[in-house]
């Protein structure tokens, strides 16, 4: 019963040799949009992301890189006469570091921390009859962020990689008020994040 179960553990965990090599470098990001209509409210919101990512293993299954990127938030609603209109646009900076352990010839776990950035400003508009007011605030943002994850070889170049959850810290704060804090701990399977990266291998 014993080998038996130890047999099953390996079948499980595929104790392999497999390693990501020192000096492997790899491309992955985010690009994403999406808009959302309510006619009941008449409001209308639209998100765009744009983050590519690159990795660089400065060793055996330990990788680090940066992301740099441009996010936008659109939030408009109708009213009498007029409208409100709240626009959010912030230039991204997300440094991180990875170390992957090997569960198979091509499945990895790995643990990623990061030092998520955003440098933006705060648009808001009011137009009514024809006249409008705008006021527009300046913030800066950053956290540490961990984050759990799955990496799968389809093949020597491409993966499939999945994150979940997010424990960690940020710091909001607009340039003439207070800051705020904000702390997650705990796993939220909820937040999931899905992708592919395409990776020059040696």
């Amino acid at each position: 019963m014993k080998k038996l179960l130890l047999a099953g553990a390996v079948a499980l965990f595929g104790l392999s040799n497999a390693q990501i090599a020192k000096g492997t470098t790899y491309v992955s990001g985010t690009v994403g949009y999406s808009s959302t209509e309510n006619n009941n409210t008449d409001t209308k919101e639209d998100n765009f992301r744009v983050i590519p990512t690159v990795g660089y293993f400065v060793g055996t299954n330990v990788a680090v890189g940066v992301g740099v990127g441009y996010a936008s938030d659109v939030n408009k609603t109708d009213v009498v006469n007029g409208y409100t209109k709240t626009t959010n646009s912030a230039f991204v900076v997300e440094p991180f570091a990875r170390k992957y352990w090997t569960l198979g010839e091509k499945l990895y776990i790995f643990g990623q921390l990061s030092v998520p950035m955003e440098f933006g400003s705060d648009k808001r508009e009011v137009s009514a009859d024809n006249a409008s007011i705008s006021t527009k605030e300046k913030y800066n943002a950053f956290g540490v962020s961990i984050k759990p994850g799955l990496d799968y070889f389809l093949n020597k170049n491409w993966t499939i990689e999945a994150t979940i959850g997010d424990f960690g810290y940020s710091n909001f704060k607009y340039k003439n008020a207070k800051s705020i804090d904000n702390y997650r701990f705990g796993l939220d399977l909820a937040s999931v994040s899905i992708g592919v990266k395409y990776v020059f291998a040696k």
